[in-house]
């Protein structure tokens, strides 16, 4: 009997060090090392207007139909765009569904930005990223996007342009990955005005 109560009080003693240690002491270090370092990281890359209010994340896509806005990637993400239901549409190369969903996209994104019949539409225009999320659009898509957006707001395309490139984030250590273009931030920084100044 008396082994028993050693071996439980070793084991109560170990429990309490662990909770303490893995519930306590290493999550309080690795927030305050995240936050001392990482602040805007570990907050959640937030987007904060001047006037203190929350208008998204830098790592969130956002749904923009307004002809005014460049339009973001579909989402397959819930109702779209909802963090919450992030996921992809899971539908494969050969579902009749996504065939007829992208020729759907494919004949809208044509229509809304004046292009040709046959003229070629980025395939980040016409299909959901794996996420539902991304934040991100190709250049040739924001291109694309800009003689409408010019038209709408009656600004030079070619401060559209300036635009883009200033919003386009380069491949990660200059060769990882492809350029993006945020679009949360070039639409903010639309109805900011950068575009008129």
């Amino acid at each position: 009997m008396k082994d028993f109560f050693v071996e439980f009080r070793a084991a109560i003693i170990s429990t309490l060090v662990l909770v303490l240690v893995c519930c306590g002491i290493y999550p309080v270090i690795v927030y305050g090392l995240a936050q001392g370092l990482f602040r805007d990281k570990a907050d959640g890359s937030l987007i904060v207007a001047a006037d203190g209010t929350i208008r998204g994340s830098k790592l969130l896509g956002q749904g923009f139909t307004d002809p005014k806005y460049f339009h973001p990637r579909p989402s397959a993400a819930g109702n779209g765009y909802d963090a919450a239901a992030s996921s992809g549409s899971n539908l494969g190369p050969t579902s009749q569904k996504l065939a007829d969903a992208i020729k759907d996209r494919v004949a809208a994104y044509r229509a809304e930005n004046s292009l040709g019949p046959n003229d070629p539409v980025p395939a980040d225009a016409v299909t959901a990223s794996g996420s539902g999320l991304d934040p991100h659009i190709s250049p040739r898509n924001a291109g694309l996007q800009i003689p409408r957006i010019a038209r709408v707001r009656g600004i030079a395309p070619e401060k559209l342009r300036a635009l883009v490139e200033q919003y386009t984030d380069k491949p990660d250590l200059g060769i990882l990955g492809d350029p993006g273009v945020n679009v949360l931030q070039l639409n903010l920084a639309l109805d900011a005005g950068a575009a008129t100044k």
